[in-house]
């Protein structure tokens, strides 16, 4: 089965067997986007999370079948180290990570929330970026979180 879809604003193509197989595979072993980890493999850690139409989604769980015609972001796509997305530039700012794995998505699910609200609350965090971090670097990626609302509404200005 062809599925076309756009990532990161590159066209693509991928002849799968099964639509069924969760985009994540198809991102990491196909396209070779390893940013986008597998963590619990039941949409429940967020270290998978991707945008699909500006939407946060969990990659594990989504099968490929549904990316047909759709524009997906991944972490690779979210910025570029000349000219890093907001998220990205607060994180390096408020030195977030401790080991890293879950890093990426944490960002897309920030920057998907960002999206919807320019200036988020403590409350508003809490009830939006729901990934889990065994390093427990909560702290700094509230600081973060509120630090890339400040330079992304910074530079709409």
């Amino acid at each position: 089965m062809k599925i076309a879809f756009t990532i990161n604003g590159s066209s693509q193509t991928v002849d799968i067997e099964d639509g069924n197989t969760p985009l994540l595979w198809v991102i990491r072993d196909i396209l070779d986007l390893k940013g986008t980890k597998f963590g619990c493999g039941k949409a429940a850690c967020g270290a998978c999370t991707i945008m699909v139409e500006g939407e946060e989604v969990r990659s594990c769980s989504y099968a490929v079948k549904f990316a047909e015609g759709k524009k997906i972001t991944t972490i690779e796509g979210l910025g570029t180290p000349e000219n890093p997305h907001p998220v990205q530039q607060a994180w390096i700012e408020e030195v977030v990570p401790q080991c890293g794995y879950c890093q990426p998505g944490f960002m897309m699910a920030t920057a998907a929330l960002l999206e919807k609200v320019p200036n988020p609350t403590d409350d508003d965090i809490d009830q939006n970026i729901i990934n889990v971090c065994r390093c427990a670097t909560y702290y700094r990626m509230r600081k973060a979180i509120h630090r890339a609302a400040e330079i992304k509404n910074n530079s709409n200005s």
